[in-house]
């Protein structure tokens, strides 16, 4: 391979590392992403989803190394709100028409910029947020137009643990990972 080429590809390698080291904010969408989209009605009009309760160790390696999470849903409906305090996220959004508006804002009140945000969406509402923040991420089961902009398509489909994935990915590719799990080891311990 040529000198020049391989200096070229440091380069990127270089850029990525440094733009990924910079993340300071998670966001993640709800359908599609934390649960695999489907919606269940009962008799009585109840609406229920169904989280992968694996996708909470990703929540928790992200508290454990103090990267704060958020929540930015289209969906209007307290079962996004029960998960959201149960998994301890104070910034949880519903009924958000526009993500990407949404985002800005938290932004500036994070005192971060769009760049420094990782996001994971799978649908159109989606796709603006996808294209503006440092690192994006998607299902595979997105649709085709997500997984063309994401940075990365993840093997897990929505609802599979694929944000416990993305984190994971994230942080493996950033060298925190055995930080945050003997980070989480450690909390576990104290419990018992």
């Amino acid at each position: 391979m040529e000198v020049g080429i391989i200096i070229i590809i440091i380069n990127i390698i270089m850029e990525m590392m440094r733009k990924y080291n910079n993340i300071k904010l998670f966001a993640t969408d709800v359908d599609g992403v934390l649960t695999d989209a489907g919606m269940y009605y009962d008799n009585k009009k109840n609406e229920l989803k169904k989280f992968n309760t694996k996708d909470s160790i990703g929540f928790n390696f992200l508290k454990t190394l103090n990267i704060p999470t958020i929540i930015i849903t289209s969906e209007n409906t307290n079962i996004v709100k029960r998960r959201a305090e149960k998994l301890k996220i104070k910034d949880c959004f519903l009924g958000i028409k526009n993500k990407l508006e949404l985002c800005l804002k938290v932004c500036k009140k994070y005192k971060i910029s769009i760049d420094e945000v990782a996001f994971i969406g799978d649908e159109i509402n989606d796709l603006e947020l996808i294209k503006k923040v440092g690192l994006s991420a998607c299902p595979s089961d997105a649709a085709g137009y997500i997984k063309k902009n994401a940075s990365w398509v993840l093997n897990k489909k929505g609802g599979e643990g694929v944000f416990r994935e993305f984190v994971i990915k994230y942080l493996k590719a950033t060298n925190q990972y055995n930080q945050a799990l003997n980070k989480s080891i450690n909390f576990y311990k104290q419990v018992d």
